[in-house]
């Protein structure tokens, strides 16, 4: 019987199988221009996306894992030709400045010593504009998408540190607003208009230190829905939940993903996900993964993956085991 394994657990005797892998999934092949392009957004997604368009505020999307939180952001920017998407991944350490900007002053420090003179009108090399702050300094005509992802994780003042942010559409950079206040008449021009880095590596233009939101971005939010946010913060998102996809929403979903014609080899195994769903916390891409790995082995092997997915008596058999594997619950560490 043909394998369909690449890896045989052989070191002692190399091989060259590797040239029989397939082609990445579509979700695995990092293009970000294709990012979002098989999104399914629902009326309601629609709806909600076009008020926070017209209104010029944040959108909170909430939703298990893998409901396409971050996907809408992508499926946005891509139909409505918005450009790449700011990307700003929040953890417990997060502050309102590391969105905004970074400032080197040890290099700064650094290069003064080795030349013996701090150049003012330089220090705008030294700063780089974080996703937030470039979402703010874009002088485009059009809006930039802005993804503020896993809100939820953040350190408890960060929803109330934003809050300004969003509502004056404006923020300060110290460092630059001390260098244009000083008095040097001979530099003025120069250290009024400081030349910086976006996050994208784009060129910026700071005027006396302030940064002036011209086209408020859009900004999405996203929270797995694991903690509270404060009333005030709130008042000034709309907020959208995300359920998970129903059965049919699921194979609208794999066959933008694999293809129509994948739907008939799947449909056991989407009844096997839908089941063990409802006992736990599963995501959308856990099922694609396995739907993927499943029929592109099935071709490689004498004995298809999917003929005996849930085949009660081959309950402990490789095939069944590996479909477990890939559908583990996330809240479980079995």
């Amino acid at each position: 019987m043909t394998s369909w394994k690449i890896f045989e657990g052989n070191p002692e005797k190399p091989h060259d199988n590797i040239e029989n892998l397939p082609d990445a999934p579509s979700w695995r092949k990092f293009e970000k221009q294709e990012r979002g392009s098989t999104y399914k957004a629902r009326e309601e997604e629609i709806e909600l996306v076009n008020a926070a368009l017209y209104l010029r505020r944040p959108l909170l999307v909430t939703g298990k894992p893998g409901t396409g939180k971050t996907s809408l952001a992508y499926a946005v920017a891509k139909e409505l030709n918005l450009g790449e998407v700011l990307r700003w991944n929040i953890t417990t350490r997060s502050t309102l400045q590391q969105g905004l900007y970074s400032y080197d002053a040890i290099g700064r420090l650094q290069d003064a010593k080795a030349n013996d003179k701090d150049n003012l009108a330089k220090i705008g090399k030294y700063i780089q504009l974080g996703s937030l702050g470039t979402a703010f300094a874009s002088r485009l005509k059009n809006p930039r998408v802005l993804l503020i992802d896993e809100m939820d994780k953040s350190d408890i003042d960060l929803p109330n540190d934003l809050l300004n942010i969003f509502e004056e559409g404006e923020f300060d950079i110290p460092e630059l607003a001390r260098i244009a206040n000083a008095d040097n008449k001979d530099d003025k021009n120069k250290l009024d208009n400081i030349h910086v880095k976006t996050y994208d590596n784009q060129p910026a233009t700071i005027i006396k230190g302030k940064v002036q939101c011209q086209e408020f971005p859009f900004v999405i939010l996203t929270s797995n829905g694991e903690r509270e946010f404060p009333p005030a913060f709130l008042r000034r998102c709309l907020r959208l939940d995300l359920p998970q996809p129903s059965r049919q929403e699921l194979e609208k979903i794999v066959k933008a993903h694999l293809g129509d014609n994948i739907i008939g080899q799947a449909e056991k195994l989407i009844e096997q996900f839908l089941n063990r769903r409802d006992k736990g916390d599963l995501a959308t891409d856990q099922l694609l993964n396995a739907i993927y790995i499943l029929t592109n082995t099935a071709n490689k092997s004498d004995s298809p993956m999917l003929e005996s997915v849930d085949n009660e008596d081959k309950d402990k058999d490789a095939k069944t085991k590996l479909v477990e594997h890939l559908l583990r619950y996330l809240n479980s560490r079995d």
